[in-house]
């Protein structure tokens, strides 16, 4: 089994950015903690963080045939991107939704993802646990998919 995690823009400042909302954990631990986590499952993972949208579609994209699930934190682009949505849904992977912050406690136009309604689930509101809590719901659902 593979896994694609993406995470999308600004997220490569965390642990600097908006600590009080964020946390002090950056991005190569989060991915650091993921990956130990594959390794004990036996999965294999790939980790990957852009700034540019089309950067992200084209990873998604990229990802059809080569991984079994993606697990994605689309950051800003929740909200709005449509060309994201668009790409999940023409891979045809199970996906996990997730933000480190509870996105429904915050500004009112961040509680509207336009990713939810095409996505297997969501998890947010749990630093980085939000992360590893979906992983293991990624990949235990392509368990038993595939079983």
């Amino acid at each position: 089994m593979k896994v694609l995690v993406i995470h999308g823009p600004n997220l490569n400042l965390l642990g600097d950015r908006e600590t009080d909302i964020y946390g002090q954990t950056s991005l190569e631990e989060i991915d650091q903690a993921l990956k130990d986590r594959a390794k004990s499952d036996g999965i294999d993972i790939e980790c990957f963080q852009s700034n540019h949208e089309g950067d992200i579609v084209e990873k998604i994209q990229s990802g059809k045939d080569e991984v079994d699930g993606l697990l994605i934190n689309p950051a800003a682009f929740t909200h709005y991107s449509i060309a994201l949505r668009d790409a999940i849904s023409a891979v045809e992977l199970p996906v996990v939704e997730v933000h480190l912050s509870n996105i429904y406690s915050r500004e009112d136009w961040r509680s509207k993802s336009v990713i939810a309604p095409i996505a297997t689930g969501q998890i947010s509101g749990f630093g980085m646990n939000s992360y590893l809590l979906g992983f293991v719901a990624l990949t235990d659902f392509i368990k038993k998919d595939n079983a």
